[in-house]
């Protein structure tokens, strides 16, 4: 049975409050009958504040609502996420007197304060759920879509996936691209042939091994696939392989698997909201130029079915090429917009994948819009009374 996706669009008929994206996300909180569920709940808010210059994460009017919702329910409200990026928040919008709750970090000021959970893959043994995260007894897990270098696309899945665990497991799950060998010395004996391949990308995504000389060693995140590193190396002393891209989520999906397996089923919900999409993460900490118009907020129960509605309605539109980062470029137009940014192996579908198969949800869904756009012949635009 398709789960249900509830979604307000971005566009609007008329110059009307109503019709607008925080109004649409109190529609879509009724929908998941968010009240009606947290009365008595200790309910975390897990969402990324950015840091530093970050202007393009969820804006402090989209959380007040929720905040809101969960108080005239009954619940007990608070937001997270990774200490250094809570550190400051206030100065982006996300105070207490804002946002109508408190911030914290999530595993603690020192990141020392998780549950730690064994399930081994790869170079990963344990994983570590912050503390605060896992203490919960409701979780609202509301994200702001981008994409994103290690895996074309952040939404739903890798807010918890990174943002719910201790930064060591972060860290693991970044090296486990690193895990499956892709650099074969013993092919590439002339040690002269290194710096060709290393000045053959553009990106700097190549470089010498810095702990192991004489080797090298891929930036993931800054590799688009291009190949013009692989016409340089000697035939197979280097692999640009999928797997090691896909590592990482399906890495995402184990690590969101565990977080979500602490808490009840019924106690969990999810927000996407994708608006000005940028081409990387929101913890690099500035906004550049949006790559992606506008799609709107879309919620649901269901992980797996919130994700792929949401990239299937960002799949409709195609990248502002001007607005890319001239540092970047787009050597793909084939897949999803993401994908042509980032790069073939860089799939942001393979995610969900992953997720349907360790059984957090399912792929086929039902979009309901709560509130459908109007197609008028004319809009008028009264003018507002004076007071």
């Amino acid at each position: 049975m398709p789960s249900k996706v509830f979604f307000g669009s971005a566009h609007q008929a008329r110059l009307d409050a109503k019709e607008t994206l925080p109004a649409k996300l109190d529609l879509i909180l009724d929908q998941l009958h968010i009240r009606d569920r947290v009365n008595k709940e200790t309910v975390v808010i897990k969402m990324h504040t950015g840091n530093n210059m970050s202007y393009s994460t969820i804006h402090p009017v989209f959380v007040r609502r929720v905040v809101q919702a969960v108080k005239d329910g009954g619940g007990k409200p608070f937001v997270v996420d990774v200490n250094w990026d809570v550190a400051g928040a206030e100065t982006r919008g996300y105070a207490s007197e804002a946002i109508g709750c408190p911030v914290y970090p999530a595993a603690g000021p020192d990141e020392k304060y998780f549950y730690e959970h064994e399930r081994p893959y790869k170079n990963i043994k344990s994983w570590n759920v912050s503390g605060l995260i896992q203490d919960s007894t409701f979780m609202i897990n509301f994200a702001h879509v981008k994409g994103h270098p290690s895996c074309g696309f952040g939404a739903a899945f890798k807010n918890i996936a990174l943002g719910c665990l201790a930064g060591k497991s972060r860290s693991a799950m970044h090296d486990a691209m690193h895990y499956d060998q892709y650099w074969f010395p013993e092919k590439c004996p002339d040690k002269s042939i290194l710096k060709k391949i290393t000045d053959a990308c553009p990106f700097e995504a190549i470089v010498e091994d810095k702990e192991k000389p004489g080797e090298l060693h891929l930036h993931m995140e800054q590799c688009n696939q291009c190949g013009r590193c692989l016409r340089v190396a000697p035939e197979g002393s280097l692999l640009i392989s999928p797997v090691n891209f896909h590592t990482f989520q399906e890495a995402c999906a184990i690590s969101t698997s565990i977080t979500l397996s602490t808490f009840a089923p019924e106690k969990v919900t999810h927000l996407n909201l994708a608006t000005h999409m940028t081409p990387v993460c929101d913890c690099f900490g500035f906004t550049s130029m949006q790559i992606l118009p506008d799609a709107g907020i879309f919620g649901s129960d269901d992980i797996v079915a919130l994700d792929q509605a949401t990239l299937d309605a960002i799949a409709q539109t195609k990248l502002i090429e001007e607005n890319i980062p001239t540092s970047m470029e787009v050597h793909t137009r084939e897949g999803h917009p993401f994908r042509w940014l980032h790069g073939p192996h860089k799939d942001p579908y393979k995610v969900v994948e992953y997720g349907e198969k360790l059984g957090l949800g399912s792929r086929e869904y039902e979009l309901i819009d709560v509130l459908p756009v109007e197609k008028l012949e004319r809009s008028s635009m009264p003018y507002i009374a004076a007071h």
